[in-house]
């Protein structure tokens, strides 16, 4: 594995990558005044224009869905990247060599290492394909007419055939300028006495490809009996190919896996096209292991499934003991998930390419759509090992059953998986069930509080009312702050969180002053909106600095200035008026001739408050 991208590349990669190049690659960009740029947001349907770009900043923020971010946030959240693929997608790109630390790589050779094998397994995909019509490619063609699949289905997938002989494709990509050393570590063929030799011969492939949809290694199924492998042949662990966290389809499923909220796991890459053929397009593989921490990272960046239940996760598995061993493997990774898993089982046992054959494309979603709870399947599949029908064989079940149910995270629905077990158990004491549950996990069964799995975030700010005139001031002036910081100055800085009352404005002013205020920020530009985004971990505040980043303010930017301290000046208003009315209900609570003194210093700080706000309320005009 590569060590880490350094920063001095990191910062030289959002150099050259406009967000407004970038963006205006997947959208159509127009003018929207100062120097900004709108169009229609790639994150969700809308009708009219709502995803802003400001260039000179180097952000954009969609007002329509409230995401928002710079060129890498965009290309991750568009790709479904990790940070570290997004920055180098970005510098292949812009066509900048980057460096890793901290991992033993000379600089450069890493990145065109990497280059070069996707190079070699492009054209390798490409050859095999041309190869699928061919008249030797016949019992491939037959392999996948017998499962229901056309001709156009095998070009969309990009199934192709791998020659009987040794090293036809070797002799291939030698020709195209890959040298054996390259073929040899991609894992496209293996050390033979004569040179490299084909590692798939007479077999059916599919071409594995990564998320962005770079194809990285190949799956192969046998066609022949004089072939004495294994039914089916991966591509081995290569410096592209980690078969631990690439899943096959998931450059085909991954938009519908955002847009649905819901991923499918099946076995197979004939399972995979069957299940996107019949309308179920969220469909995946795994390629030649099991489904483990790697891929749900995959899924969960797909899901958004950070903080709520958003979505779910559909495991496919036949209902032989052999599925339910395999569901419950999946049942000790559910925990790794925030949302919702469910198994979908066939009770014959067909596959959903076997089920699609038979039945139609109608019964493969109405296998996913008749999906049940990961938790209920693993509960049952455990205790439909006992005789149920003596109360040792219940005690025995409740005993096995009972850890499965104590891992629930979620305490709410730990309580009803409690009751249900006690119901399937046919012991009808709920009480004596709970217990057992809580002596083996050490923790309260069932309770009343919000799952904590649903939970918000502790200090989550409420949002502003965008129609409360105090809090469009306020916005206002903390859009300015971070827009324009000199032109705000000291100024600014002296207000004191307490001229804000929105929660959210009082945490993005507490954020402006601890990253130094507005004199820190300068000018303004990329440097300072990166400097407060990074300050804080509260994604909510990030999306907020974001936001102010982008939006336009209420001014020409020639009136910029004078519309500032208008700003100000409203602002400090507001601050008056309210120890305006502090001071009179004061006064109103006073006996004006047992405490004369008292209220005569009142009234002597209200004449005060009331000259200054007629001077603030003149300079506010404007605003």
């Amino acid at each position: 594995m590569a060590g880490r991208i350094s920063d001095e590349d990191i910062a030289l990669v959002r150099e050259r990558s406009s967000i407004a190049e970038v963006a205006g690659e997947h959208i159509q960009l127009r003018n929207a005044g100062g120097g900004n740029l709108k169009g229609l947001c790639p994150f969700h349907e809308e009708k009219s224009p709502s995803f802003n770009i400001t260039p000179s900043r180097g952000y954009w923020y969609c007002f329509g869905c409230a995401e928002g971010g710079d060129v890498i946030t965009f290309v991750r959240k568009l790709e479904h990247l990790s940070f570290t693929e997004a920055i180098e997608r970005l510098a292949q790109r812009a066509g900048i060599q980057l460096r890793y630390e901290q991992g033993g790589y000379v600089p450069g050779r890493e990145q065109g290492e990497r280059s070069r094998l996707i190079e070699a397994h492009k054209a390798a995909a490409e050859f095999y394909a041309s190869l699928l019509p061919t008249p030797e490619a016949a019992p491939g063609r037959r392999f996948l007419s017998e499962r229901g699949f056309e001709r156009v289905d095998a070009e969309h997938f990009g199934v192709g055939y791998a020659p009987v002989e040794w090293d036809r494709l070797a002799r291939h990509l030698q020709g195209r300028g890959f040298t054996a050393n390259e073929l040899i570590k991609g894992g496209l063929a293996r050390d033979g006495r004569r040179g490299p030799v084909d590692r798939f011969r007479g077999r059916l492939v599919w071409p594995i490809r990564d998320i962005t949809g770079e194809v990285i290694g190949f799956g192969a199924r046998k066609l022949l009996d004089s072939d004495d492998g294994p039914k089916y042949l991966n591509t081995p662990e290569s410096p592209i190919y980690k078969k631990s966290s690439v899943l096959y389809g998931i450059d085909l499923a991954k938009r519908e896996i955002s847009k649905r909220s819901q991923a499918v796991v099946v076995e197979g890459y004939t399972d995979v096209m069957a299940c996107h053929l019949a309308g179920v397009p969220t469909a995946v593989a795994t390629c030649g292991t099991s489904f483990g921490e790697e891929h749900i990272k995959v899924l969960r960046r797909l899901l958004l499934d950070q903080a709520e239940f958003r979505g779910e996760v559909v495991f496919t598995f036949d209902g032989d003991s052999a599925g339910q061993k395999a569901a419950l493997r999946a049942f000790a990774d559910e925990q790794k998930f925030v949302t919702q898993t469910f198994v979908a089982v066939q009770p014959d046992g067909l596959d959903p390419c076997d089920l699609r054959v038979k039945q139609g494309d109608a019964a493969v979603r109405d296998l996913i759509a008749a999906r049940e709870p990961l938790f209920a399947f693993a509960i049952r599949s455990v205790i439909s090992r006992y005789e149920l029908t003596t109360n040792e064989g219940r005690l025995a079940a409740l005993d096995a059953a009972a850890p499965l149910v104590a891992g629930i995270k979620d305490s709410a629905l730990r309580g009803r998986y409690a009751v249900d077990l006690d119901r399937w158990l046919g012991f009808m004491d709920e009480r004596m069930v709970l217990r057992r549950i809580q002596e083996v996990g050490g923790r309260p069964t069932g309770g009343r509080g919000a799952p904590e799995r649903g939970a918000r975030r502790a200090g989550a700010a409420r949002p502003a009312d965008p129609a409360d005139p105090v809090a469009r001031i306020e916005a206002e002036a903390l859009k300015l702050a971070v827009q324009r910081p000199a032109l705000m100055g000291p100024e600014f800085d002296a207000l004191g969180a307490q001229a804000f009352s929105a929660p959210e404005h009082v945490a993005l002013y507490e954020l402006i002053i601890t990253a130094g205020g507005t004199v820190a920020g300068g000018p303004g530009g990329r440097e300072w909106v990166d400097l407060l985004v990074g300050a804080t971990e509260d994604e909510s505040l990030r999306a907020l600095a974001t936001r102010f980043a982008v939006e336009p303010v209420r001014a020409e930017l020639a009136s910029e200035e004078r519309y500032g301290q208008a700003v100000l000046a409203r602002l400090a208003e507001i601050a008056v008026t309210r120890a305006l009315v502090q001071v009179k209900a004061k006064m109103e609570r006073l006996n004006p001739v047992e405490q004369l003194q008292e209220y005569n210093r009142l009234f002597g700080e209200l004449v005060a408050l009331e000259q200054q706000r007629r001077v603030l309320r003149e300079r506010a005009v404007g605003a």
